[in-house]
């Protein structure tokens, strides 16, 4: 192997290695739940070389989808709800991994200021919708009205009402409009979301994760079921299915639901012309002038 071969399997390596490095998080994540549960209850994940393949597998074809939408210009939405830690954000990480953020981008909205909250409902996510030749990935959307809004009591009972009569108008006119609708529950037990939140308030890395909202979901557990039903009931409409996610095996969950994706854009595989790399340029007069020693970052590794 050559040096230009080394640093090339160098690289790819290296590409790999960010999904390792993210599944060492989850390691993590499962050995403080096995030290706050009982092991012997516990499910096994899938198993390590087929998840692997598998993700890898169907991240190469979220390259040809995102090929696909480019070329035929079209405008894909995914919202992405569920309870708190359901995997909506281990989900998203998964699909964004390799893909163009130009091309695939998240919104994750923050609360609502105090200007946005005399606006139309839907006024602030209109402004993050794709244009032709674009993936937008909602982690929360206009659904937190149906969900934390309402459990939390931040949004009065005609205000839902509204909502409810509103949403599926809205969504229809978005599918009228020319953009691929997807909507997706990340569904956990009630078991499997206090055994996440306890690996969170052991773990200094993901504390940040809990916040008090996150804290009032476990209190409001059956408020927020009550919500979801709701939800789920009022509007699946045949232009924007719900589709329900089982998120209690993360990695099966980010299979299932990339291999679901996939399946809701008939797309084909893009042809592209050889890449040529052309022959770097030499002047005789160009000088690369020394970079002094104290711009360097320390090399402490």
């Amino acid at each position: 192997m050559n040096d230009i071969e080394r640093r090339i399997h160098d690289d790819r390596m290296d590409s790999i290695d960010e999904e390792l490095e993210m599944e060492l998080d989850d390691d993590r994540m499962d050995a403080l739940i096995r030290e706050a549960t009982d092991a012997a209850t516990a499910t096994p994940d899938v198993d390590r070389q087929t998840y692997f393949r598998e993700l890898l597998r169907l991240q190469g074809e979220l390259v040809k989808l995102q090929d696909w939408v480019v070329a035929r210009q079209l405008k894909v939405v995914v919202l992405f709800e569920g309870r708190d830690s359901a995997g909506k954000g281990g989900a998203i990480k998964r699909i964004t991994q390799r893909l163009n953020p130009r091309v695939c981008r998240v919104a994750a909205l923050p609360a609502p200021s105090e200007r946005e909250k005399t606006q139309w409902y839907f006024q602030r996510y209109v402004q993050h919708l794709p244009a032709g030749g674009e993936i937008v990935l909602f982690d929360r959307s206009w659904y937190n009205r149906a969900g934390v809004e309402r459990v939390m009591g931040f949004c009065t009972d005609d205000e839902l009402e509204e909502f409810f009569r509103s949403v599926p108008e809205f969504e229809k006119m978005l599918v009228r409009s020319g953009i691929t609708l997807i909507k997706y529950w990340f569904s956990i037990t009630d078991d499997e979301q206090h055994s996440r939140f306890l690996s969170r308030i052991h773990d200094p890395l993901k504390q940040w994760k809990l916040s008090p909202m996150d804290l009032q979901s476990r209190v409001r557990w059956e408020q927020y079921t009550k919500a979801k039903e709701d939800m789920l009931e009022r509007t699946h409409i045949p232009e924007a299915p719900w589709w329900v996610v089982d998120g209690v095996d993360k990695k099966r969950a980010r299979l299932n639901c990339i291999h679901h994706l996939l399946s809701q854009i008939p797309y084909q595989e893009i042809e592209h012309a050889p890449v040529v790399l052309p022959e770097r340029v030499h002047n005789p007069e160009y000088y690369r002038k020394p970079v002094p020693a104290d711009m360097y970052v320390p090399q402490v590794y």
